[in-house]
């Protein structure tokens, strides 16, 4: 047997590498940031785009500017939109990494709870009817919508589920229930549309884009993400626990239902506040938490923020797939992701020497 010296020592390796790990994916992103916002249409040379970054952030160093058009194109187009991408790939993951934890299915993702439909049944309302939850917000009806009809798909989970208790499998079967609720008055409203337009728009935001990245969704999502992922990185250590089981969970002095509300309203509240401006995203909160596992393995102190970066690095490169793919035109991102993810999870069910829940 190893001496406790000894199981120190393979601890705090094991640790290293995995910061190590997580500081590698960071700097991939950082450099498919750069990567990302000098390619596609009208693109300035990669040293340009860097020119500009610098100027703007580093202003102390009196780095020459770049011509308008460039700067325009880098600052103003491009790089809010690398950046939402990074910030809603980050938030989706790390809402379904927490999710298939604490609810110890695999297979589980924020949009489980009925977020998206929810919010795409509040977007539609807003582009067919111009219906507003909230009266008065002009350009943002739409997003105020799908954001406050997801968070109301989150309360109308947890209601359901507290009927007959407040379990993994209630939370999950109340989920479908009201994913499908919401789906088919989606469906309903594309029926009833008077214009093919509207029914167009609606089709188009369902399946998810970054076209519309502006400093104002970077300015809003970005700190919501972050706090959310922050909080959820807080609970990994319960969440770790409650992997187990809940009998365990409970006896180390665990709240298992306590944890599930937690991180039902903070999954919840990221993929709302996500989706509402970007549109339905799919597969990013499933592959990612998967991939995470492979990589540094089940530990959720290291798994949630794995799984962040690793969404964030998927998104940012889907999004610039989409925007070369077919140039000048454009590919929606949620295309991309949906052919990503399928084959991933093919390859996960037909490999002998892997197993969807390590």
């Amino acid at each position: 047997m190893k001496s406790t010296i000894e199981l120190k020592e393979i601890y705090k390796r094991s640790r290293r590498m995995k910061i190590l790990t997580l500081l590698s994916i960071f700097s991939a992103i950082i450099v498919m940031m750069i990567v990302s916002v000098s390619l596609g249409a009208g693109s300035p040379r990669f040293i340009e785009a860097v020119q500009v970054i610098s100027s703007k952030l580093l202003r102390f160093l009196n780095i020459p500017p770049a011509d308008k058009i460039t700067e325009t194109i880098v600052w103003n187009l491009r790089l809010p939109r690398v950046l939402l991408a990074v910030a809603a790939g980050a938030g989706l993951a790390a809402s379904g990494a927490t999710l298939q934890g604490v609810l110890r299915n695999p297979l589980v993702s924020s949009y489980i709870l009925g977020i998206s439909a929810a919010a795409g049944f509040g977007a539609a309302l807003a582009t067919v009817f111009g219906i507003g939850v909230i009266a008065g917000y002009g350009k943002y009806l739409l997003i105020t919508n799908a954001f406050v009809f997801g968070m109301l798909a989150m309360a109308m989970v947890y209601g359901i589920a507290r009927l007959r208790g407040i379990t993994p499998e209630t939370v999950i079967l109340a989920g479908v229930a009201v994913g499908y609720l919401f789906s088919a008055m989606l469906s309903l409203i594309q029926y009833l549309a008077p214009e093919h337009q509207a029914v167009r728009a609606i089709v188009f935001w369902l399946m998810g884009g970054l076209h519309v990245a502006t400093w104002d969704a970077v300015i809003i999502v970005s700190p919501i993400v972050v706090l959310t992922a922050l909080l959820m990185i807080q609970q990994s250590w319960n969440i770790n626990v409650v992997s187990m089981g809940e009998d365990v969970a409970v006896s180390l002095g665990v709240n298992p239902k306590r944890l599930l509300v937690i991180t039902m309203v903070l999954s919840s509240l990221s993929t709302a506040s996500i989706i509402a401006f970007t549109g339905v995203i799919g597969f990013i909160c499933l592959i990612s938490p998967h991939i995470s596992r492979m990589i540094i393995g089940t530990d959720h102190r290291y798994l949630i923020p794995c799984s962040a970066l690793i969404g964030g690095f998927l998104l940012l490169c889907s999004d610039t797939v989409g925007r070369l793919i077919l140039m000048p035109a454009e590919v929606p991102v949620g295309i991309i992701t949906s052919l990503l993810g399928v084959p991933f999870f093919l390859y996960i069910l037909l490999s002998k020497k892997r197993r969807l829940w390590h």
